[in-house]
């Protein structure tokens, strides 16, 4: 393979990296032509040069069970974080066999419960479910097929970005990450006669926490001696520094929605930002509330991303980091996020050595 190929294929690669993150919110979908256009391409040269060269051939599942016990979960949440903040009565809020189930025995409290709930849906499809009687008073709401498609669509296309980052991460550099039936993930890599080496950097899941920092003592000196009982010293991605911080996490990457890079307003500096869902927001709002004034650690994989203060309780459920990224940097934050908030985990279905054509 030639270096002007070389260099094609590895700008091809950086620019599918970040398109995916950037380009593909989950109201633009008219962004995925485009996508589809250039992983075509990205396809058809790592194809001619898997003939010409070798590789391996390796292929993800999805994990759809997780996904419909996240989805089921997330409606559990919504179910009730709309109850509270609409002071409806009820009891027996619960999930059974992959349906929410509650007892509201005012009708006009499960008509209200109904309306607050349909708007989410008809706002995000993501979100639809279906509504049954059960009589007396119980209502059982199960996510539409639809709903369950449209995210599983989501995670293949969430779980091939992290892929696609994490690669680029350990200097794998030409791939081709694609898409392969609806809970599939093919990879492609020329070249690479040792898929065990890839394999081993998916075999471990991103760990994503939020956690106290501990002030009792410098952390330096923490470093130097022995941190307290319950604390450990860990340090920052980019500044390198020392922090003291709880090893139990107030949140983990399970209370995530969403995460994606973008732009400070005003600044417009790179940042990631992300989304927790109805119970992290919840759990969010009280560990803010009952920390203000102290510092808070965003971990990602033991590397402390950020350690703000916090100023004032946090109750919207969406936080941005900042910490003089570059946009890079920020997309790989953001993707790390999202890989640590991807529900369930990848399975390996196949790997292959892939020899190169016999030369006639």
């Amino acid at each position: 393979m030639t270096t002007t190929l070389q260099q094609r294929m590895t700008r091809l690669i950086v620019v599918l990296t970040i398109a995916s993150a950037i380009a593909l919110p989950r109201t633009a979908r008219a962004e995925e032509t485009h996508l589809d256009k250039m992983r075509a391409k990205i396809s058809a040269l790592v194809g001619n040069m898997m003939e010409k060269q070798g590789g391996s051939r390796i292929v993800y599942k999805v994990d759809t069970d997780g996904l419909r016990e996240a989805a089921v979960t997330d409606l559990r949440d919504d179910v009730y974080k709309n109850l509270r903040d609409g002071h409806i009565a009820f009891s027996g809020l619960a999930i059974r066999a992959g349906s929410v189930e509650v007892k509201i025995a005012d009708a006009k409290g499960r008509d209200q419960l109904e309306r607050k709930l349909t708007s989410v849906a008809n706002t995000l499809p993501a979100h639809a479910f279906t509504v049954a009687d059960a009589g007396d008073g119980l209502i059982r709401l199960t996510p539409a097929d639809a709903a369950l498609a449209a995210r599983q669509h989501d995670l293949v296309e969430d779980s091939i970005a992290m892929i696609e980052q994490r690669l680029k991460d350990n200097d794998i550099k030409l791939a081709s990450v694609q898409p392969d039936g609806p809970d599939r993930i093919r990879i492609f890599l020329p070249g690479m006669m040792e898929p065990e080496r890839v394999i081993a950097i998916f075999a471990k899941k991103v760990r994503v926490s939020f956690r106290t920092v501990d002030l009792s003592m410098p952390a330096e000196q923490a470093e130097l001696s022995s941190p307290p009982a319950g604390s450990e010293v860990l340090f920052g991605f980019k500044d390198k520094r020392s922090y003291l911080v709880s090893k139990d996490s107030a949140l983990d990457g399970g209370d995530i929605s969403y995460a994606g890079p973008g732009f400070a307003t005003g600044t417009k500096d790179p940042i990631a930002s992300f989304t927790f869902n109805a119970r992290g927001a919840r759990r969010f709002a009280h560990v803010t509330e009952e920390n203000i004034g102290k510092p808070f650690a965003i971990v990602l994989d033991d590397k402390v991303i950020s350690a703000p203060v916090i100023r004032e309780p946090i109750t919207g459920g969406s936080v941005q980091i900042s910490g003089n990224f570059t946009l890079e940097e920020a997309n790989r934050v953001a993707m790390l996020l999202r890989a640590g908030a991807l529900p369930g985990h990848l399975s390996l279905v196949e790997q292959q050595v892939v020899q190169p054509a016999a030369k006639p």
